[in-house]
């Protein structure tokens, strides 16, 4: 962490604890970056037990020198500037992340209420650096997502190979239709549930968006020639048509449901 986001840092974490329903706080991968990587955010999760102060007041605790201060329609996403560094601080109750890691480890046949929703949000649970902890919640939290069971990580497997073969039918169709839009959103939402699918066969939650296509080719188990044919299906060259990229969805997909 570069100097600066580690003084931005520490001036939060100590404002946020000095609010007694703060539980812990930690500080997402994305502040790991230089702050002139266009992918820099300093990042922070607040996992709460109690109320919290509401937006305006938080605004106010924050300091007199946020830049174009908004939050989320429910009030648990802020996002503002302080100077040139984008930050956006994230709260979380503690009791909804019991909620889903129930799910997830006791009571997987309600798996599909969190299907839709990923598992980045785990990602982050376990991948965050702690600043702050107030107790163990955090260790034990992460404690129960490390063992997580076959009927989880195959539950979810089988969820998103279904949605990548839907996008390869649509991809079919609209390539058929020289359809060139609804081709190109087949074509996003086909390769991002084939990535998916093989983070669950490797039993792995799935990172943010940007370190996709890093992260799932250092995945240990991948169909044969996996990293070739990604790269590509992502390819812009005037050869790669529709025809092709359909074709190679077709075999991509094939090796995702053999392995």
């Amino acid at each position: 962490m570069k100097y600066k986001t580690k003084l931005l840092a520490d001036r939060f974490v100590e404002t946020l604890t000095m609010w007694p329903g703060v539980e812990c706080i930690t500080i997402d991968e994305a502040a790991m970056q230089d702050t002139l990587d266009p992918y820099f955010a300093l990042i922070l999760d607040v996992f709460y037990s109690a109320p919290i102060p509401a937006p305006e007041e938080r605004r106010r605790l924050y300091g007199n020198d946020l830049l174009t201060f908004e939050t989320s329609p429910q009030g648990l996403k802020d996002r503002f500037l302080i100077g040139d560094i984008p930050l956006r601080l994230e709260y979380k109750s503690t009791a909804r992340v019991e909620e889903l890691v129930d799910i997830a480890t006791v009571r997987v046949e309600y798996l599909w209420l969190i299907k839709d929703s990923g598992t980045y949000g785990f990602y982050r649970l376990v991948n965050g650096e702690v600043l702050f902890s107030r107790t163990a919640w955090l260790n034990g939290i992460r404690w129960r997502l490390g063992d997580l069971g076959d009927a989880f990580w195959e539950g979810l497997q089988s969820a998103n190979r279904s949605k990548m073969e839907h996008f390869l039918n649509d991809l079919g169709a609209a390539y058929l239709q020289n359809d060139e839009f609804h081709y190109l959103l087949a074509s996003a939402g086909f390769i991002k549930e084939a990535c998916l699918t093989l983070f669950c066969v490797n039993r792995r939650f799935e990172p943010s968006h940007r370190s996709y296509y890093k992260r799932v080719l250092e995945l240990p188990s991948l169909p044969d020639s996996f990293p070739a044919q990604l790269e590509n299906f992502l390819s812009q060259s005037p050869g790669m048509t529709m025809e092709r990229r359909y074709s190679l969805a077709q075999v991509i997909a094939r090796g995702v449901v053999n392995l």
